[in-house]
């Protein structure tokens, strides 16, 4: 995994908040860090390809120095054998390369990798277990490759292009199916001491409470995700509520069939219970935001996935929480709540630009 020297960030020129500001006399101090700044800025020059592997689809995109998609395609994801997957991404580099003089390519994809970014040590997706990725692509594409987690991708991608810009803290959260997570410190992807960090989705937050498919009880996306939303929705539907009739409307009366993207709709086209169940929802993200702070302290929070389509309807109540929970409050600066900028195409983005600036250093 690419990994810069340690110092400040790069990118926009910050606005630091007041209780940021340096005193006078050290803003004229050479400031640390500028090697990675250098090193962005030699990143500049060429394009990159991304890379996203999902359980469906492979998505790709010749990416520019400035997070702008020149060009892009899909594929399906031909199930779970390894080889068949490489041929696939071979596939699309080859598509996208025509046309377009490609420097390096980023592979970014739901699992676990070693710190060397070589392999992919375990994948929910596919039937990656300890498989050496990097150096199968690059003896198959005879390009620099860079392998990383697609949160990590995506999270880069807000940091340098997107809502996370100028944040010399930044912890991205994925609200989909469950919660993913990643953070940006000081201008480096922060993986952890065994490269597993940010699985956020995971900490406890309702001790014997529902059970999660990481086999514990009480798991914080078990609360706040789209999973969660839609459960909630059934289970009052069920109950044949009366505020649930528009939501068995929608679904021709068979419970079973609402999903948290129904009850998001719903609730934006005014539906009183749809909003009430987004606003529990939301409730449990800002407490989770809280713990997070509590541990972190970044000072942004860009929260990204398919719920953020609920926009206000989550965040509000989100950061209502997170006022009310956060450790040391009144007494404490506050991270920012704010929605992700790039939406689904963060993750090539990111892993395109990760790719190009790594590669730049290894030359």
């Amino acid at each position: 995994m690419y990994a810069p020297p340690s110092g400040d960030q790069a990118g926009p020129p910050r606005r630091p908040a007041p209780w940021r500001r340096r005193p006078q006399s050290l803003q004229a101090r050479p400031r640390p860090g500028q090697g990675f700044r250098e090193h962005l800025r030699l990143g500049r020059k060429g394009l990159a390809i991304g890379i996203d592997i999902g359980g469906t689809k492979v998505a790709g995109g010749v990416v520019d120095a400035e997070g702008r998609i020149l060009s892009e395609t899909r594929r399906s994801t031909p199930g779970s054998d390894p080889r068949a997957v490489e041929r696939v991404i071979v596939d699309v580099v080859e598509e996208l390369s025509a046309g377009h003089r490609i420097w390096s390519v980023g592979i970014g994809a739901a699992g676990w990798m070693d710190l060397d970014g070589g392999t992919v040590l375990f994948s929910p997706h596919l039937a990656w277990r300890n498989e050496p990725l990097r150096a199968n692509l690059q003896r198959l594409l005879r390009r620099p490759v860079l392998l990383t987690n697609d949160a990590d991708a995506a999270a880069w991608a807000e940091w340098r292009f997107g809502a996370g810009q100028g944040e010399d803290r930044l912890v991205c959260i994925t609200l989909g199916t469950g919660i993913g997570g990643a953070m940006v410190m000081d201008g480096r992807v922060e993986r952890g001491r065994f490269g597993v960090a940010g699985e956020f989705g995971h900490q406890i937050i309702m001790p014997g409470g529902h059970r999660c498919e990481c086999g514990n009880r009480g798991c914080w996306e078990q609360y706040a995700s789209g999973n969660a939303l839609g459960r909630e929705a059934r289970i009052l539907a069920r109950a044949n509520s009366p505020v649930a009739q528009d939501l068995l409307a929608a679904v021709d009366g068979n419970a079973e069939q609402i999903t948290g993207a129904i009850v998001t709709d719903l609730a934006l086209a005014g539906d009183a219970a749809c909003r009430e169940l987004l606003d529990e929802v939301g409730g449990w993200l800002g407490m989770g935001l809280a713990n997070l702070a509590a541990a972190l302290d970044p000072g942004l929070f860009v929260i990204g996935g398919g719920l953020c389509s609920a926009g206000d309807l989550l965040l509000e109540p989100a950061r209502k929480a997170f006022a009310r929970n956060l450790t040391g409050r009144g007494f404490r600066p506050a991270a920012g709540i704010e929605l992700a900028a790039l939406g689904p195409n963060a993750g090539l983005i990111g892993a395109a630009d990760l790719s190009r600036v790594s590669s730049r250093m290894r030359s």
